[in-house]
């Protein structure tokens, strides 16, 4: 890890003892993307800034821990960075959802290296509602449109009308924000990318359908 980058994270309060966790998985990312895709191989030399920050940067939106859903986990961003962070705090947990047994073998093994407080379930995202209950926080990252990705997400909203989103945009997200209010009524902030100027993370509450 580069000093400045390490500077960055120890500036976002990231304590030590969840540094060493990160290197520990980012040790465990390379060995296992030697093997499967679970990246974009172009973005592999950024594993750091572009992945682990992108991913650790919904701690600085959201710090309280909680029962979280991530969809479509495969790489473990940014659902096993989530279960690193809860593992300081002692509390919470992170339920990563991807259907790729490869991917979702990786997600156990990168879990298992880490402490990060998650278990995998080896699903389609469409029967995930019927293996998790209730949750506080939903997460995704380079998954699906907003439109679908909400969704997916709507079962758990039924659950908890406090359910709050946190999903990774990049660019072109105010045209997704604009097809997905034909269907869907919601409150929205967007939070500027630390990594990305054009790119945000978009703070859903309060989802439902429209009438």
């Amino acid at each position: 890890m580069q000093k400045s980058l390490r500077a960055k994270l120890i500036g976002m309060g990231v304590s030590r003892e969840t540094l060493d966790r990160l290197s520990t998985f980012a040790e465990v990312f390379t060995k296992w993307s030697s093997a499967i895709n679970l990246v974009a191989p172009s973005t592999l030399s950024e594993l750091w800034e572009r992945h682990i920050l992108d991913s650790a940067q919904l701690m600085t939106i959201q710090s309280k821990p909680g029962i979280w859903v991530d969809l479509g986990s495969g790489g473990g961003f940014p659902g096993v960075v989530t279960a690193i962070f809860l593992a300081e705090f002692g509390e919470g947990h992170v339920h990563l959802v991807e259907s790729n047994n490869k991917k979702a073998a990786f997600l156990r093994a990168a879990l298992a290296a880490t402490g990060g407080r998650g278990s995998v379930h080896a699903v389609r995202i469409e029967t995930a509602p019927d293996l998790i209950g209730s949750c506080d926080f939903l997460s995704a990252r380079a998954l699906a449109e907003l439109d679908l990705l909400l969704d997916y997400a709507h079962p758990w909203a039924l659950r908890n009308t406090d359910l709050v989103c946190y999903l990774h945009k990049g660019r072109d997200y105010l045209g997704e924000v604009e097809k997905s209010r034909r269907r869907w009524c919601y409150d929205l902030v967007k939070h500027t990318s630390i990594v990305e100027p054009d790119s945000v993370v978009l703070e859903i509450r309060r989802l439902q359908k429209n009438s």
